[in-house]
């Protein structure tokens, strides 16, 4: 049976029907990727269902990285590139330094991180037994190190006081807001990287009053937040010891709120 050869236009057309907002950049993008008439027609009719883009392509592009994202796994988002800039701004890259990568996901800070600080040493570690095995493929080429469990309980004892960057992309979507989400995220992706409890704040609560016990002297936590959970993020960093301090992307709609230990 013959497969049908479809042209840049009607790929254009396809993805604009099932609602793609950028049918343009995504038509490009797979028509790069798809080595054959058959790949293309199965990745366009995967992404006209629903599937996002990242989870069609097999990858997202990050801080200027191509990060592989397996299909269940949550897709790193452009806004927490900033996230990533905010953790180089406080490291000299010249210098050896420990850093944890934690809810990694996909590993796509870590990855950033690592792939800027060429001396550094990096931990990864998510509860998502799918997200552990695409972050070891995404960092083993780094030499990182990624571990399977809840938080921080997987890391290895010997981390503690030693780590200068722990950047931890905690879910924070409120609960009861999950179902808003777009179908990409609320069907595609884990609920466990979603879901941040009551309020979005729990998982970030938990990660703030156990971070002194791990972070270096001078080591900074870093998470991503939104806008009207800044006070009660700011709030969780203080209650967990740290020097709390807020910064802002107008740009790329980014929160990030950093804890140093003194």
């Amino acid at each position: 049976m013959a497969v049908e050869v479809l042209s840049p236009s009607v790929v254009i057309g396809r993805l604009r029907a099932a609602g793609c907002v950028f049918a343009e950049d995504e038509a490009e993008l797979l028509l790069a990727t798809a080595e054959d008439p058959a790949e293309l027609a199965a990745m366009v009719e995967r992404r006209a269902s629903g599937l996002p883009l990242e989870h069609v392509l097999g990858w997202a592009g990050f801080h200027g990285l191509r990060v592989a994202v397996d299909p269940g796994v949550f897709v790193p988002r452009r806004r927490t590139e900033f996230l990533v800039q905010q953790a180089l701004a406080l490291t000299d890259s010249t210098a050896p330094v420990v850093v944890v990568d934690l809810c990694c996901g996909s590993g796509a800070l870590g990855a950033a991180l690592a792939s800027a600080l060429p001396n550094a040493e990096l931990h990864a570690a998510d509860i998502d037994p799918a997200a552990v095995r695409c972050a070891r493929r995404n960092l083993a080429p780094l030499g990182g190190h990624v571990y399977e469990g809840d938080l921080f309980a997987p890391l290895p004892p010997s981390l503690r006081g030693r780590v200068s960057i722990l950047a931890a992309n905690v879910p924070y979507v409120p609960s009861d807001e999950v179902g808003l989400l777009p179908a990409e995220a609320r069907e595609h992706e884990p609920l466990v990287a979603l879901d941040g409890g009551s309020d979005g704040l729990d998982v970030m609560r938990r990660v703030a009053l156990e971070a002194p016990h791990w972070l270096a002297p001078g080591g900074t936590l870093l998470v991503e937040t939104s806008e009207r959970q800044v006070p009660g993020a700011l709030e969780a960093m203080s209650a967990g010891g740290l020097r709390a301090t807020l910064v802002t992307s107008q740009e790329l709609y980014a929160n990030v709120v950093t804890g140093a230990r003194d």
